[in-house]
């Protein structure tokens, strides 16, 4: 659906949940990535400190896991990005963001919110 991926994978909240969950098919796909991208805020929606969060907290100290800042310059992006599609989930916007920058396949279990945010996304739900 869209763009080619390049190995890596953005995770959404959903992405995390899953995992956290036991789903072999998260699991599988994480540990083939070449690299795996976590929006900051990602992050913020799904950490709640507590020891029930290792596999997201193994993914997120992993040699190949990126915790993407949300800086100046890519909230200004997320911020018009949300103005055109008409949303106002800047977490979203900077999942969709991560995956045309990093050319990535987006793990989502919120396809058709992403879709309307960046239509030729490369998805895979969870």
């Amino acid at each position: 659906m869209g763009t080619q991926p390049s190995g890596s994978v953005v995770v959404d909240a959903g992405g995390l949940i899953a995992l956290e969950r036991g789903d072999r098919s998260v699991r599988v796909l994480l540990a083939e990535a070449e690299r795996i991208i976590v929006p900051a805020g990602v992050v913020a929606q799904v950490w709640r400190g507590s020891a029930r969060k290792a596999r997201i907290a193994a993914v997120l100290r992993g040699a190949n896991t990126t915790v993407e800042p949300l800086d100046d310059d890519t909230a200004r992006v997320v911020g018009v990005l949300c103005a055109d599609s008409g949303t106002s989930d800047v977490v979203d916007a900077s999942v969709a963001i991560a995956g045309f920058v990093h050319r990535a396949l987006v793990l989502t279990s919120d396809p058709d919110d992403l879709a309307a945010l960046a239509p030729g996304l490369a998805l895979q739900v969870c």
